[in-house]
């Protein structure tokens, strides 16, 4: 009888001042959003997670609303076999739903630095 293989931990790695970031949010949010990225580094998908739109294929957003503030943290997920953290911030915008563009601006940089990353992984073989 095949024994079942263990699930593979993708690598995570976190671009800018991402990790820092998150390290500001409250410790709870801090809690959920960390749980919701382990899940995606075992195959999972959170059931709060949405595709962000706009920059390329494979980014996900995961929003969350925590005492009297709105988390999120944006992601890549399909460059290679690494989840890139694109960046994690407070939401404060007060006009509806859209994200501020200047978050935006610095998501597409650093989306293009995560595939220049993937690329530079893939060229040596780094697993």
């Amino acid at each position: 009888m095949d024994r079942p293989k263990p699930p593979v931990l993708r690598p995570v790695v976190w671009l800018g001042n991402s990790k820092k970031s998150l390290r500001e949010f409250p410790d709870g949010a801090q809690k959920l959003l960390g749980d919701e990225l382990q899940l995606i580094q075992f195959g999972g998908m959170p059931k709060n997670a949405k595709p962000f739109k706009g920059v390329g294929s494979g980014v996900l957003e995961l929003a969350l609303r925590y005492a009297s503030g709105a988390y999120r943290v944006v992601l890549a997920v399909q460059i290679g076999r690494r989840i890139y953290v694109l960046h994690a911030f407070q939401k404060k915008s007060k006009k509806g739903i859209a994200t501020p563009k200047r978050d935006v601006d610095r998501i597409k940089q650093r989306y293009a630095e995560a595939q220049e990353l993937a690329h530079a992984y893939e060229k040596a073989k780094i697993n």
